[in-house]
């Protein structure tokens, strides 16, 4: 019922950030209908190489944008194929707090998977930031049954040698989905008189054991000082506040925007 360029004005506006219903009525399109287009819009491809480990493959090339992905994986990402569509697709959930994040996080996966499909699903709160590729299993090999926390996750000696050599990246990625740069607070005795003072920290959240360890070694590569926080006795949070330390990390992180 509409054509190719009415369909990919319809998804250009979502990718923009507008709702469904904001572009069916712009449009004219049935919201059904757009919510099909941003899977089917472009179809696919069964022939894509593998960035890995095809001979054309382009992985080298864009290593330093894949640690990010990765990092944005480990924390608030999945990987699932439904049984109707004919490739699995990476989601990485952003809030809509957050559009810098969601337009990088986008960004990753085009540069990535530059001959597959990517689309923002727009939810109560975030966006979810989607490909859709045959080669994810490959790209992604921590996936697996279950939460990510429930199971092991350790790195194969190829993804390794790219934190390595892009560790800033990999640390960006895992902040930018679990972690947070706030301003904490603590009050201190000067002349007899107490005064608050305030000071930059940058938190770091997950349930898994490997993430945290893989988070915390690669903060230590990098010259980052980081201490276990518990929550009640659980000891989810990494923390960097030593002035020296949140300096780097504003150098090379910053706050998510």
């Amino acid at each position: 019922m509409y054509d190719i360029a009415t369909r990919k004005r319809a998804i250009a506006l979502v990718r923009q950030g507008f709702s469904i219903n904001a572009v069916s009525k712009q449009t004219g399109v049935s919201r059904s209908a757009i919510a099909r287009w941003q899977v089917n819009i472009e179809p696919v491809s069964l022939k894509s190489e593998c960035p890995r480990c095809s001979p054309l493959g382009h992985l080298q090339d864009v290593a330093e944008t894949y640690a990010y992905l990765l990092g944005l994986y480990l924390g608030d990402g999945h990987i699932i194929q439904y049984s109707q569509h004919r490739a699995p697709s990476l989601m990485v959930a952003c809030s809509e707090a957050w559009p810098g994040l969601i337009a990088e996080c986008e960004a990753a996966m085009r540069a990535v998977f530059p001959n597959n499909s990517v689309c923002r699903v727009r939810r109560t709160g975030c966006h979810n930031v989607k490909v859709y590729s045959q080669h994810l299993w490959c790209m992604f090999p921590q996936h697996g049954v279950g939460k990510k926390h429930e199971r092991p996750i350790v790195l194969e000696a190829w993804q390794q040698q790219i934190v390595d050599r892009h560790p800033w990246e990999f640390i960006r990625g895992l902040f930018h989905s679990d972690g947070c740069r706030i301003t904490n607070w603590t009050t201190r005795l000067v002349a007899g008189e107490r005064k608050r003072y305030e000071y930059p920290r940058y938190f770091f959240t997950n349930k898994s054991d490997d993430i945290r360890k893989l988070c915390s070694d690669t903060l230590t590569k990098v010259g980052v000082e980081w201490t276990t926080l518990a929550r009640g006795s659980d000891p989810f949070n990494i923390s960097v506040a030593r002035r020296a330390s949140v300096a780097l990390m504003d150098k090379h992180v910053g706050p998510k925007y």
